[in-house]
């Protein structure tokens, strides 16, 4: 059932004509769903087995498409869900025909209520060896507007667990700018995650997006959002308050206790390496295509059974497009944009001058990486370089 052996050591991202592909896997219930949260999900349980059958079948169609992986990802969802059995039939499934590095780090989302002793044995037998736990507050009645299942201590008791387990990479997911928190609430859920000492750190701002519960609300003028210039605040302490802390600032939500201590998973997403995603909504990335699969259990379930796979639509990316994208996917992370590719654009190294001198973005090792104000409109980066055709030339 083991994916591949935990690593012996430590290994902070391949660079990128090293890199293995990553393999990720959607799955797609929650005993209740957020009233922030729009990633695909259902709370109807009882399709979990007919989920996994249809899981097992889309597995052979990447069997030989991909050699080897080098991270596997298990998201949702909620997959602490599966029983013993469950997750065991899918950990099988995956290494009976997919090829694992040695050093695979195997991520797995938890949920702090689903957290026992037994289940973290049970995962550590299975070959996770990077757990990323959804904490998301460590105040009760921030949790209860979140619609959180857990408390603070079910919380605590988790990450007790997990440390006795002996898991060594311990992420922590948290939101913050929600609305009324003062900076004080937010350095305080910063100072209780620390204290567990946790090896990474995610920390999203609070979007409430149309079509959920709180973008209902929203809507309605029931609650009002955190403005802008406070969300911007909020994002500046928390950079300012880890890095002081010896965390790394390593991409626009993310910080870790050292480079080996990255996610190597999602940094593939960030660099362009090849990726494959199996579960309904699941993305995948290879040779200049993207694909994504049905956004509806039935959908996803029905077409193996047709023996199609379940693909929704795919897009193939042109030349200019995949180097606009690593701009967009660049300029959210700590190492930032070849100077090669800004220089494919007729006004790149004029454009990259007005940035440095707005102090947006600073040159380290030929690449151009933004500062930590250049990170509050990474997304706009792009776009002053995007208003010219590339050259042919690199």
């Amino acid at each position: 059932m083991r994916v591949g052996p935990p690593s012996t050591k430590d290994r902070k991202p391949k660079k990128r004509d090293q890199a293995l592909p990553g393999l990720y896997v959607h799955v797609p219930f929650c005993r209740s769903k957020c009233p922030y949260c729009d990633f695909y999900s259902t709370t109807d349980l009882s399709r979990i087995p007919a989920w996994l059958e249809a899981l097992q079948q889309e597995v052979l169609f990447y069997k030989d498409s991909f050699a080897s992986f080098d991270t596997l990802y298990l998201g949702g969802g909620t997959p602490t869900l599966l029983d013993e059995g469950q997750l065991s039939r899918l950990m099988d499934c995956l290494s009976r025909h997919f090829q694992f590095a040695p050093d695979t780090e195997v991520t797995l989302e938890a949920n702090p209520d689903d957290l026992t002793p037994e289940k973290l044995t049970l995962l550590k037998e299975l070959g996770i060896n990077r757990l990323s736990l959804g904490v998301q507050s460590f105040d009760d009645e921030e949790l209860a507007f979140l619609g959180r299942r857990h408390t603070a201590r079910q919380t605590v008791q988790a990450l007790t667990s997990i440390r006795a387990a002996g898991f060594a990479h311990l992420g922590l997911d948290l939101i913050y700018a929600l609305p009324g928190q003062t900076a004080r609430d937010w350095v305080k859920t910063l100072e209780r995650a620390l204290y567990f000492q946790p090896e990474h750190l995610s920390c999203y701002q609070l979007t409430l997006e149309q079509g959920t519960p709180l973008g209902s609300l929203k809507a309605r003028g029931q609650i009002t959002p955190m403005g802008e210039e406070a969300e911007r605040a909020l994002f500046l302490l928390t950079s300012h308050f880890l890095e002081q802390r010896g965390l790394i600032h390593y991409e626009i939500s993310n910080f870790a206790r050292g480079e080996t201590h990255y996610s190597r998973h999602n940094w593939k997403y960030w660099r362009h390496v090849p990726y494959l995603g199996l579960g309904p909504a699941a993305h995948s990335f290879k040779d200049g295509k993207r694909w994504w699969n049905h956004r509806s259990l039935e959908k996803y379930c029905r077409a193996p059974a047709e023996g199609k796979a379940p693909v929704a639509e795919s897009e193939d990316l042109s030349p200019p497009q995949l180097l606009l994208e690593s701009l967009y996917l660049g300029f959210r992370t700590r190492e930032g944009v070849a100077l090669s590719a800004i220089r494919r654009y007729p006004r790149g190294e004029a454009i990259l001058a007005e940035l440095k001198g707005a102090g947006l973005v600073e040159v380290r090792r030929s690449r151009a990486a933004p500062t930590r104000k250049g990170f509050l409109v990474a997304d706009s980066l792009p776009l002053l370089f995007a208003e010219s055709e590339p050259g042919k030339s690199g």
